[in-house]
């Protein structure tokens, strides 16, 4: 039987769900000043508004505080469920304001996609887009990218439980407590940040002839969103805007950084944990995937003779394929010649987004880690049939040090596993509902769902409202990894069936 949830169950989700909000409303600071010290008195508006409606809905959410602040399990998943929705509706107010939206829908899609770290956009004459709505919009890419929850967690010591950590898809603490692990990962990202500022900034300034500030504003934006896997960029263009070689292997750095667990990140702070790295599973897996995608493309760009020389294939091949794998979505081509990536060009992109980057980083899709688990499910089952009845087939895996592959971790990786995949199938059938091919149908599907951001030009502000809706709730179901937002589901059938 479902039990209805109560007055307290409610004022205890609104509670942290305020936090959360009032957090937000101190995080818009940061654009205002921009907008103020660039006189760009619009955005400033639209930005003063934004900011005083977080703080208006966390303060009224805030004014019955329930008896008890315990979170259990579910109160924790319903309000960063809410919180994924809820963020992005009050962050796009500055976008549907600035006139680069056909309409608010469109406002939100972008926003949900910089919550999220896709990276897919409506957006119309970005390159003419104030800076400083171009530094929200990277703001809200390198927050989902850290986690909104987690900063909650470094702002409010111990007010945040467990259970919003692992809701907000963090899989593992690194450290012994939520909060000092949280603190761990907005240390490596701001130390991330520093280096990757002057880095791309530097690239900017020597190799392509910015100005000072225009270097800084460049290597700033794409910082966020290469270490936060999220593909906005300043330009239209994408990455293909710099022409340069310099810029993108400087970009690619920080795309690999974003995709690595922070556990990873850990370790390689760590001297003595550094041997044991190539002995994990995960990133076993990744190195292997990411050969065979990248080889799968190589060929498939080879055959279709679209390119005439092997520096001028492997460029693009090598920089599309680990921006898919990583989750990034940055491109130097634009979408009408990745249209063109046909066959297994396009199996290698399209499953290098689908199969993602690390768990417990900044990267959608699957995971590394549940992929090669799934593989070694498969191979161990392969051996219990072939091998005598009395051989034993070992249950144990490597990561992070020796660990049992239990038959409920064994089950949960392959739910997880084909969710995605269910999820990948539905956003490809709504496309081709809409006379979109299959081919380009599904690799928008899989970009929106493994919040990727490489587009062949459906996501454009004339796709069919349905779509756009599609492609929003692929986004936060992905994000999310499908168990707060089951949890959101369950809470609103028994708050209307429960007794």
């Amino acid at each position: 039987m479902l039990i209805r949830p109560g007055a307290e169950d409610l004022r205890i989700i609104a509670f942290y769900l305020g936090r959360i909000l009032l957090l937000m409303a101190a995080v818009t600071s940061l654009p205002l000043l921009w907008a103020v010290v660039g006189r760009e008195w619009g955005p400033v508006s639209s930005l003063v508004l934004t900011g005083g409606a977080f703080a208006l809905l966390g303060v009224l959410l805030k004014l019955r505080p329930p008896h008890r602040r315990h979170l259990d399990w579910s109160h924790g998943m319903v309000a960063v469920a809410l919180a994924w929705l809820l963020v992005p509706a009050v962050g796009s107010l500055p976008l549907a304001l600035s006139g680069h939206f056909g309409n608010p829908l469109h406002a939100y899609f972008d926003a949900m996609s910089g919550l999220t770290t896709t990276g897919l956009s409506l957006v119309q004459d970005l390159d003419h887009l104030a800076p400083s709505l171009n530094f929200w919009r990277h703001l809200l890419q390198f927050l989902g990218g850290q986690g909104i929850i987690l900063a909650a967690v470094s702002v409010f010591a111990g007010g945040v439980g467990l259970s919003m950590f692992y809701g907000e898809a963090r899989e593992e603490r690194i450290l012994p407590s939520v909060g000092s692990t949280a603190r761990f990962i907005w240390w490596v990202s701001l130390v991330h940040l520093a280096v990757g500022v002057v880095a791309l900034g530097s690239v900017a300034y020597f190799a392509l002839g910015f100005t000072p500030w225009r270097s800084l504003f460049h290597g700033l934006m794409v910082f966020f969103a290469g270490f936060d896997t999220g593909g906005f960029t300043p330009m239209s263009t994408s990455i293909g805007y710099y022409h340069s070689t310099a810029f993108e292997a400087a970009t690619a750095v920080f795309m690999v950084a974003g995709a690595m667990s922070f556990g990873l990140h850990y370790a390689l702070w760590r001297s003595s944990e550094r041997r044991k790295i190539l002995r994990n599973l995960e990133a076993r897996t990744l190195a292997s995937t990411f050969l065979v995608t990248l080889v799968l493309a190589f060929v498939g760009l080879g055959a279709l003779g679209l390119y005439q020389t092997v520096p001028s294939l492997a460029r693009p091949g090598l920089f599309h394929v680990l921006s898919a794998h990583t989750g990034t979505g940055f491109a130097t081509v634009p979408s009408v010649e990745l249209v063109g990536w046909g066959g297994l060009a396009f199996a290698g992109v399209a499953t290098a987004m689908a199969l993602g980057g690390m768990a417990s980083s900044t990267a959608g899709g699957v995971k590394s880690l549940r992929v090669g688990l799934a593989l070694k499910l498969l191979k161990d089952h392969v051996k219990a049939v072939v091998l005598p009845d009395r051989a034993v087939v070992s249950q144990a895996y490597y990561q992070g040090g020796r660990k049992r592959l239990t038959p409920a971790l064994a089950q949960t990786v392959m739910v997880i596993t084909l969710l995605y995949v269910a999820l990948y199938v539905v956003g490809a059938v709504v496309g081709l509902a809409y006379g979109y091919p299959l081919q380009e149908a599904l690799f928008e599907s899989v970009s929106a769902s493994a919040n990727v951001g490489l587009s062949v030009g459906i996501a454009e502000p004339s796709m069919p409202v349905v779509l756009q809706v599609t492609y929003i709730l692929q986004m936060w179901l992905g994000r999310l990894e499908f168990v707060a937002a089951f949890a959101l589901f369950g809470f609103l059938v028994a708050a209307v069936r429960g007794r």
